[in-house]
């Protein structure tokens, strides 16, 4: 029983250890505050050497829908000193996916050829009605900035 309770307490030590070590330092960055607050959300989130962007989005016809939410990525990535190069991954969503695919180029012209894994998906409805796009972004710092940080 002894060597159960000994056992049982370094665990719990060993637990408390790792959490300690392991504490998320998080950075967050705000383009509209007072909205942020309101919904409850953080423009982009700084974790380590991942920069974590929440979803932007345009309403309207198709293609000034894309223009409005690569152009907030952008600006936020600008923000970090990066750009659509430092993106690995990027989740779409759109009211109608038939009408993004006929101006995806519009899209490609941020990246430039050089895609981040993604996935589409075509939803019934976003947090506003006249919404009709909204994109995430995950993205890394280059080497250099990892060190300075």
């Amino acid at each position: 029983m002894k060597t159960l309770c000994v056992a049982l307490l370094m665990s719990l030590a060993s637990g408390l250890a790792y959490a300690a070590d392991n504490d998320v330092r998080k950075q967050a960055f705000h383009f509209a505050p007072v909205i942020e607050a309101d919904l409850g959300f953080s423009r982009a989130i700084r974790v380590g050497n991942t920069l974590y962007i929440s979803g932007s989005v345009g309403a309207g016809e198709m293609p000034a829908a894309i223009k409005q939410v690569y152009g907030r990525i952008d600006k936020t990535l600008a923000a970090h000193g990066l750009t659509f190069q430092n993106v690995v991954k990027e989740t779409l969503f759109t009211t109608d996916l038939v009408e993004f695919n006929k101006h995806k180029e519009l899209r490609k012209q941020y990246y430039a050829g050089d895609y981040p894994t993604s996935s589409w998906v075509e939803v019934s409805r976003l947090n506003s009605p006249e919404l009709v796009l909204e994109v995430e972004a995950i993205a890394i710092f280059p080497e250099e900035d990892r060190a300075a940080k």
